[in-house]
């Protein structure tokens, strides 16, 4: 095997490693697993983590669970918790209403546990349900954030999970009217929380407490996210999807579901800046506390018979002056992670690696910039479809010159195929001397023989930073392209197993990767044609990679998004137009008709025998 096809057969190699391996480890079937709802569901109000919290002179009832981070109802240090209010459903709540989100507010702890994103369905159905992002406690998936205060008994009742707090009768939450709510013990000590939501997905909780003591007190904020049962992911190495923050100058954290079971509790060095929250696929909620005071970061699992996951801080304690005030800020996060959103958000409230709620991941130098690219064009053209066979040109256009060498290397190499013959027929098995031989061809003639591979390598980064782009990013979700794909970021909805929808039956999910698609089968023939511009290969081997190459490429390709299909079978044909036109310009035979017609002339003949 000479250097050329020793070269071409590595770079054929590891292409094939790379695909193989995203297959195995990142497009593999996504089984759906099935919730427990009924044991969660029972569950929850008897053994649900929350700070303990003296209420209406009540001692709360404790639960065997512990929420590190968070106070015990003695001591104000991390400890046990107490079980969660059993009346939740029949407390009053204040509606939450904006162009993005609507739900509603829990009177009782003020908690947000009732979220839509009114902008996103469940499918490409723009009548199936809204996305439904928190969820009120007692059914199988409650999710929710809460803000209080860490309980003192010499202060009285603070304002944690069982508060029930007042607020005017006809409150409703707007970007236009924030809402406010009052609470007062019997120490003195008053309450007022203001909530508001700008037009996107921030709320702002403000916290004003008047002390009428002659005496200062402190308080110890806290803040919490959490989510019961096992949520559904995609389970695939390219996302992240669990619990996520960035405490201090402690970098980010991003924590699978897996490992916070297992290590039940990470917590981190107290900081005075930060946030910390829970990541989905498209959506996230983020606490990010006030930069008035220190705070104590925690990710927590508690052992259990339900999976139950809290992202919370405990902040050090903050003074409330004799006969005075104090005011805290903190926000929440709650919405789908729009870029342009996240990274406004990161600018304008000095949020360090808010971004990263996006998991542009390792190789985000080229798959942001590829994003920002796309969406430029998609706001020119509206179709992220044609956005992306635009880019494709616009990398083909970057790449060019050196592509360019490639093909007229590869132009030149088939010029002198002769000679490469007559050199091996000439040395046989003396290797050394054919190889000599081999290089001082290439270095008279000019050709450098591994400049052929830089076509195929060229298209792995891109491949990988384009997925990304299109896996990761919510503006891919459910974006149209023409004709029957209405979803970018999914497969191909059509299947060979139904003869492309003629057939009134779905392909089963256990044969997808059988049931390929009309995008997958223009991508598999456009490589296919691809590899019939060249010679046919005198070596064996390579010979077997090019016949097989393209067709394990569609069976592979058939379960990726199929804007990335699509993507590839456009980079096909314009590579086969650029080889083509410099081929000619080479004064080089293309081989393409010549290749067809001996590969079918031979069937043919076969057949006839």
């Amino acid at each position: 095997m000479n250097d050329n096809n020793r070269n071409f057969l590595l770079a054929a190699v590891l292409s094939l490693a790379v695909v193989f391996a995203w297959q195995a480890f990142i497009v593999a079937p996504r089984i759906e697993a099935e919730r427990e709802a009924a044991e969660l569901t029972a569950q929850q109000d008897a053994d649900a983590p929350a700070p303990a919290t003296a209420n209406s002179g009540t001692a709360p009832a404790e639960a065997p669970a512990a929420a590190p981070g968070l106070p015990s109802s003695s001591t104000g240090t991390p400890g046990t918790t107490v079980a969660e209010p059993a009346a939740t459903a029949q407390t009053r709540r204040i509606e939450i209403l904006t162009p993005k989100v609507d739900g509603s507010i829990n009177l009782r702890g003020a908690r947000i546990d009732d979220l839509n994103l009114a902008l996103y369905h469940e499918t490409v159905d723009q009548t199936s349900p809204e996305i439904r992002l928190l969820a009120q406690t007692g059914t199988a998936d409650a999710y929710f954030a809460e803000f209080g205060f860490s309980p003192d008994p010499a202060l009285g009742s603070l304002p944690g999970p069982s508060t029930v707090w007042s607020a005017p009768s006809r409150a409703k939450l707007t970007p236009e009217t924030p809402v406010t709510l009052t609470t007062t013990n019997e120490q003195g000590l008053t309450f007022e929380r203001t909530i508001a939501v700008d037009e996107d997905y921030m709320f702002t909780i403000t916290d004003v407490v008047r002390n009428a003591d002659a005496a200062p007190v402190a308080l110890r904020p806290y803040g919490r996210l959490a989510r019961y049962g096992e949520p559904e992911t995609e389970g695939i190495y390219v996302i992240h999807e669990g619990l996520i923050g960035s405490v201090g100058d402690q970098g980010l954290d991003e924590i699978d579901y897996d490992d916070i079971q297992d290590d039940r509790q990470i917590v981190k060095e107290p900081a005075n800046d930060g946030w910390i929250g829970i990541t989905d696929k498209y959506w996230a909620t983020a606490l990010i506390p006030g930069q008035r005071f220190t705070a104590h970061y925690n990710y927590y699992a508690p052992t259990g018979q339900a999976p139950f996951y809290q992202a919370d801080y405990l902040g050090e304690a903050v003074n409330v002056p004799a006969n005075g005030e104090l005011t805290l800020i903190n926000r929440l996060f709650a919405g789908a992670k729009v870029v342009s959103v996240i990274d406004g958000y990161q600018d304008s409230l000095d949020i360090p690696l808010f971004s990263n709620l996006i998991d542009w991941g390792w190789f985000y130098f080229l798959t942001k910039p590829m994003f920002a690219v796309m969406d430029w064009i998609y706001k020119s053209v509206g179709n992220f479809g044609v956005s992306i066979l635009l880019v494709t040109v616009i990398v083909k256009l970057i790449f060019f010159p050196l592509a360019n060498l490639s093909y007229k290397s590869m132009a030149r190499m088939k010029k002198v195929q002769p000679q490469m013959t007559e050199i091996r027929e000439r040395h046989g098995d003396d290797r050394a001397a054919m190889q000599k031989a081999m290089m001082q061809l290439y270095k008279t003639e000019k050709i450098n023989p591994a400049a052929g591979c830089w076509p195929m390598l060229l298209q792995i980064p891109v491949f990988f930073a384009l997925y990304k782009v299109i896996y990761v990013t919510i503006e891919m979700r459910h974006a149209p392209f023409f004709g029957w794909v209405n979803d970018l970021s999914a497969p191909d909805p059509t299947s060979i197993l139904n003869l492309f929808g003629l057939l009134p039956f779905d392909s089963p999910a256990a044969l997808a990767i059988v049931a390929i698609g009309v995008w997958p089968l223009v991508m598999g023939i456009t490589m296919f044609v691809q590899m019939q511009m060249n010679p046919a290969p005198p070596d064996p081997t390579q010979a077997m990679i090019f016949k097989w190459m393209p067709i394990m490429f569609t069976f592979m390709l058939a379960t990726f998004p199929v804007g990335l299909v699509i993507y590839w079978a456009w980079n096909n044909t314009l590579s086969v137009l650029q080889q083509g036109f410099i081929m000619h310009r080479q004064g080089v035979k293309i081989e393409l008709w010549d290749n067809l017609k001996r590969m079918f002339g031979r069937k043919k003949a076969d057949a006839d025998a």
